[in-house]
């Protein structure tokens, strides 16, 4: 699997212009499927194929059935008009070179993409939430709350998917599986904020330009540790499927 996983593949490089990488991009849709077909914690695969007709991914198994779909998980706010004035004084290199780092691999998630009574699935709430704003450290706080019962922005989402999240057992279950231990603390106990946080009550969006270079740089970083634990997580399911890997 080692070489067809690049961790440096922008996946806007084979998606038409003007489309969406996550709905679009063929290369990102493989990626997914090769990455996250794996064991659960409870030892069953969570095979997902691309063949289904309408469906981006799709898993059944005696375990249940889920249309998975993409989400770019970081943003880098430049469509947002109230910080616009902060993003144009960063140089156009350094705002490239964010935006082509968070196409790449470790800036990607799959939630579940089938709405439920009609309503917003996780991609759409955590866009849509105020207190969220799409960031993804706050989106992993409050699936962290979720699985100790705690109240969150995305709660009543979270709730509707509740199947979807036994799958993994607990907090620790779900982020060993899709590789966001950089995202936690040692224990699983935490979550790493790219900006100060309190609790949602604070403004989720960068209000200075320093502001929005501390919460790019911690970003950035999370992406580079995430490819390379995705690297590392695919030579280690290749050593064990060859008959090679000990541990």
């Amino acid at each position: 699997m080692q070489h067809e996983i690049d961790i440096d593949f922008d996946f806007r490089s084979d998606t038409r212009p003007g489309r969406d990488p996550d709905v679009c991009s063929p290369t990102l849709r493989r990626y997914h499927s090769l990455l996250w077909s794996k064991p659960l914690p409870c030892g069953v695969s969570f095979n997902l194929v691309t063949t289904t007709p309408g469906i981006y991914l799709h898993h059944k198994s005696p375990l249940g059935e889920y249309s998975m779909a993409s989400d770019t998980v970081i943003p880098d706010f430049s469509t947002e008009r109230s910080i616009s004035h902060l993003i144009e004084q960063i140089p156009l290199a350094e705002r490239e070179r964010f935006d082509r780092l968070s196409y790449t691999i470790g800036g990607m998630m799959i939630f579940p993409g089938k709405k439920i009574d009609g309503k917003m699935t996780i991609n759409g709430a955590r866009g849509c939430n105020h207190r969220i704003k799409d960031r993804f450290d706050l989106t992993v706080e409050c699936i962290r709350r979720h699985y100790i019962n705690e109240p969150s922005p995305l709660e009543d989402t979270l709730l509707r998917y509740g199947a979807f999240f036994r799958l993994f057992g607990d907090f620790r279950g779900y982020v060993d599986f899709f590789l966001l231990q950089d995202l936690v603390n040692e224990d699983y106990s935490a979550v790493r904020f790219s900006m100060p946080f309190d609790d949602f009550h604070l403004w989720p969006m960068p209000t200075t330009v320093a502001g929005y270079r501390s919460y790019r740089d911690h970003a950035e970083a999370f992406i580079h540790a995430r490819n390379s634990r995705i690297l590392k997580d695919v030579e280690r399911r290749e050593g064990f499927a060859s008959g090679e890997w000990r541990t």
